[in-house]
This record gives structure tokens, C-alpha cells and sequence, in this order.
């Protein structure tokens, strides 16, 4: 029996409106079983910054540990099928697709656009996110020798479409590239 239920709070009765805490200030997984199962798609992005040198190396597939975007993108794909299991209270969700896409800007930074979708009573944004954080992490990882310096400077939800809140679209900031694959 759920902690919400055995309580008495809704499972929308969350402290401060967070749908993650009930009434008693206590986490809880949402219960999402009576919600309508809808078409979902989010895309996140990741931006990591390394040296020009490096850059160049990574697009050309050339560094010592070899293809570097080909593990990151295996890598961003297995997190978001696995983001239930990294963050305690997301719902296991049953994927449609996951894609993992990488462009230089900048000449010394890597765009990692990532999207997920799937039919399901919960979005996907969770998904979409650790893929582009995941990934980002696996450039690193594979960069680091060579690039001491290298930065990993924002993870943010480009967009979310499905469900009851409807379309979320970020607006894109001075200096920053938003948007992401329509």
C-alpha cells in the first residue's frame, strides 16, 4: 500500500506543489496509473567545451581511445533506457526511440542534442536529459587525457510535447543554441 494512499494525500497534494512530496514533506513516486497513455517526446541538450585541437580530433574519429562520438552516443542511449534505474523515483518507461546527435559550435564546444518518445501515462524529459548528460560525460571521459580543461557547461530541456501539461518549447538565450530537432 502506498505511503499516500495509507496517509490520506492525493498523490497531487505535494508540499510546496512538488509532485515528488506529499503532504508530509515525504518522497514518493508519483502515481501515474489512472493517466491517460499519450504520445511523449522531450529533447535535451548538452553542451561540453574543449580545446579547438581537440575538437577537430574528436569529429575526425581520430583520438587514442578511438571513436569517441560513436561510444557517447551508445552510451547516451543506454542511459536514457536506464534512467529509472539512476534516478530513484523517475517510472520505468517503455521507450519508442531514443536518438543522440552531436555538431561542433563554437569551433571548440560539442552540441549533444538528444531526444526520447514514447506512449505512456509520464513523460520523458528524465530520459532525454540523462542521455545528454550521460553522453556528455562519455566525451569527457574519452577526451580528458588530452583535454585537461575540458567543461561540461549546461543540461537543459530544449523540449517536451504530450500529456496534460502540453508543449513546452525553451526560448533560446543570448550566447546559447536552443531549439533542438523539430
Amino acid at each position: 500500500m502506498s505511503t499516500q494512499k495509507h496517509q490520506g494525500n492525493s498523490p497531487d497534494e505535494g508540499a510546496n506543489g512538488l509532485t515528488h512530496v506529499d503532504g508530509r514533506g515525504q518522497a514518493n513516486m508519483v502515481d501515474v496509473g489512472d493517466k491517460l497513455l499519450t504520445a511523449r517526446r522531450a529533447v535535451a541538450e548538452a553542451v561540453i567545451r574543449l580545446d579547438a585541437k581537440t575538437c577537430r580530433l574528436l569529429f575526425a574519429g581520430e583520438l587514442p581511445k578511438g571513436e569517441a562520438l560513436a561510444v557517447a552516443r551508445i552510451a547516451g542511449i543506454q542511459a536514457a533506457k536506464d534512467t529509472s534505474r539512476l534516478i530513484p523515483l523517475c517510472h520505468s518507461l517503455a521507450l519508442s526511440h531514443v536518438a543522440v546527435e552531436f555538431a561542433l559550435i563554437d569551433g571548440d564546444a560539442v552540441r549533444i542534442t538528444t531526444e526520447a518518445s514514447t506512449v505512456s501515462g509520464t513523460g520523458v524529459e528524465m530520459e532525454a536529459m540523462t542521455a545528454a548528460s550521460i553522453a556528455a560525460l562519455t566525451i569527457y571521459d574519452m577526451v580528458k587525457a588530452r583535454c585537461r580543461a575540458a567543461v561540461i557547461e549546461r543540461v537543459q530541456l530544449l523540449h517536451k510535447s504530450g500529456g496534460k501539461s502540453g508543449t513546452y518549447e525553451r526560448q533560446p538565450v543570448d550566447g546559447q543554441h536552443g531549439g533542438g530537432p523539430q
